[in-house]
């Protein structure tokens, strides 16, 4: 097994910041319809506009290892970041995975983000991967937040 197999394993069985916590400003839910995955997601935010930092996400999955995994990394790489800069890395886990694998991730910016890369060769399996950011950036709308830094769509 490869280190990137493990990390998706690891974010699955323990996965980071899980359980739904008070205080929130927003709570989403989203459905995969094609596969069943489930997921509830918080944000909590401190601060207004473009200063706004992501003080807290939570969230109850229930999915697939890939669904549960991002989630898990989808937590530990936006909170304590700002609202753009959390934003930025959506953008860039979105453009990985929606690659076909052309697009093997930028570390820097996604963290354990690049295990989820071979996840772009199968589209079945992207919608596992995109359901909690999909949650997350429609959580930043509910909250007040400014997303439209993100291309039309993007948040699908």
């Amino acid at each position: 097994m490869d280190l990137y197999q493990q990390l998706i394993l690891d974010h699955s069985k323990q996965p980071q910041h899980a359980g739904l916590r008070a205080p929130f400003d927003a709570q989403t839910y989203h459905v995969n319809t094609s596969c069943g995955d489930e997921i509830t997601l918080r944000v909590h935010l401190e601060g207004e506009g473009a200063d706004a930092r992501v003080a807290d996400v939570s969230y109850d999955s229930i999915g697939c290892s890939i669904s549960v995994a991002s989630a898990s990394i989808l937590a530990e790489e936006t909170i304590g970041h700002t609202v753009g800069e959390s934003l930025a890395t959506y953008t860039a886990m979105r453009a990985m995975l929606t690659s076909r694998g052309q697009d093997a991730g930028d570390e820097e910016l996604i963290g354990d983000g690049v295990a989820l890369a071979g996840v772009s060769k199968y589209p079945a399996r992207v919608k596992c991967a995109l359901l909690s950011w999909a949650a997350y950036t429609d959580a930043l709308a509910r909250a007040g937040a400014d997303i439209s830094t993100i291309s039309e769509g993007a948040s699908q």
